[in-house]
């Protein structure tokens, strides 16, 4: 029986260690909806975004969209890409970890037409405004870039795929299987 609780332990603290980890380098929709994405505009022209999850942050978001900006260059046999415009949102929200269902005087009720609804008393509750509020960002970054073929242009929007590849590449964390 110990054997299975250790065996049953070692699982969930693997699957809380795989969900509490910052969005890898892969397409968004592979293992969820954060990552990259890219959709043509014209023949040279593109958008490609990058979505991170809350533990990813910015720095990490915008170097994702620029290797991605030059993997996908040199996937359309092109030398360079140029950056026409580049946006960054950011979603923050704040979350609640409060007492929860752990208050012996919060109670649950089915009705039929409404399902379950929970209930909390205030009155006989010590811990009905005990919780605590979390501050919660997510990035994401977008950018259309037109790509081209021969010498780098001297625009300073301009990139060398290639040399964004070779520079970044070891910063690149992919998911496992990818």
């Amino acid at each position: 029986m110990r054997k299975i609780l250790t065996t049953l332990g070692i699982a969930g603290a693997a699957l809380l260690s795989a969900c509490a980890s910052s969005t890898g380098y892969a397409p968004a929709g592979y293992d969820s909806s954060y990552g990259f994405s890219e959709r043509p505009i014209e023949q040279n022209r593109w958008q490609v975004s990058f979505s991170g999850n809350s533990l990813t942050d910015l720095d990490t978001v915008q170097t994702y969209l620029l290797y991605r900006a030059a993997e996908l260059t040199t996937q359309q046999g092109f030398d360079y890409f140029v950056m026409v415009d580049r946006n960054v949102d950011e979603d923050t929200r704040f979350r609640s970890t409060g007492y929860g269902h752990a208050s012996p005087f919060y109670y649950q009720v089915y009705h039929p037409r409404f399902g379950w609804r929970y209930y909390r008393d205030p009155f006989y509750d010590p811990f009905y405004n005990d919780f605590d509020m979390r501050e919660v960002t997510r990035y994401r970054a977008m950018a259309e870039i037109v790509m081209g073929t021969g010498p780098k242009p001297a625009d300073p929007k301009a990139y060398a795929a290639r040399d964004v590849m070779m520079n970044l590449g070891p910063q690149i964390q992919r998911p496992e299987g990818y």
